[in-house]
């Protein structure tokens, strides 16, 4: 595990840290809401098919093993400017970044505010638009749909009894303080939205997506801006997870491809 001061306060932001070759651009996750990279990435990062760079499994400040400070905005754009003072005390870049739904989030702000540390994207489901609030459903918009003191104050137990077990186990190791700021940010966006930052995004570009949900709202506009969308079989939003193979061979390709 690594590590690096990513606040005047010193709040740390933790990866871990697979070695590879070092003639190949280094390979970045970044995980979604209430998650963690080593739970959710680590096959992923070590199959045969995209196993080779080196690896960077990263925790987002407020999450899994990174510090979880409370004076922290948690924006969006507080994220991407974090983890870019993290991968430029790692010495990486321009990074191969994958970052799942939130976490492709804050990829694609990150890209448009620090372009020089991202080669690609590989976005994983990841969320491109606000979120509305009504009605409330697991994620962003069911945690979000609670101030901060009423989900402080046991909130939290609404959602982790929406969210069930598996989400669970890596949401219970997140600040809850970062966990509500993180998903109001996430479901009211970035200006200009998500969606219209990755349009302009001048770096080969990614999406998977689950086959079964059908096409994406705005896919012909972003095929257009040279957005690949590509459906993956067999899985939900945990595309990683539910078809290892099937992720692995889509991510494989779309890195070799751009």
């Amino acid at each position: 595990m690594r590590d690096a001061q990513v606040t005047p306060g010193g709040d740390r932001i933790r990866w871990i840290d697979i070695p590879g070759d070092a003639g190949r651009p280094a390979r970045v996750y970044l995980h979604g809401l209430g998650a963690s990279a080593g739970p959710y990435f680590t096959a992923a990062a070590v199959h045969p098919l995209l196993a080779g760079p080196r690896s960077l499994l990263l925790d987002l400040l407020g999450f899994g093993i990174s510090d979880r400070p409370t004076d922290f905005g948690y924006t969006l754009e507080d994220h991407a400017d974090a983890v870019a003072t993290a991968l430029r005390a790692a010495d990486v870049g321009p990074v191969d970044l994958v970052g799942h739904s939130m976490g492709g989030a804050v990829a694609i702000v990150l890209a448009a505010r620090h372009p020089e540390l991202v080669a690609r994207l590989v976005l994983v489901d990841a969320n491109l638009d606000p979120v509305p609030l009504d009605p409330p459903r697991p994620g962003s918009s069911g945690i979000a749909a609670h101030t901060e003191e009423e989900f402080l104050a046991g909130g939290w137990r609404t959602v982790r009894d929406r969210v069930g077990p598996h989400w669970w186990s890596t949401m219970r190791l997140a600040g809850r303080a970062a966990l509500h700021r993180t998903a109001v940010h996430l479901a009211r966006g970035t200006t200009p939205t998500m969606r219209e930052l990755l349009l302009d995004l001048p770096v080969p570009r990614h999406y998977l997506r689950p086959a079964a949900d059908g096409p994406l709202p705005g896919e012909p506009e972003l095929l257009a801006a040279g957005v690949a969308v590509v459906p993956v079989p067999d899985c939900g939003h945990n595309i990683m997870l539910d078809n290892p193979q099937a992720f692995a061979e889509a991510t494989a390709r779309a890195l070799r491809v751009s």
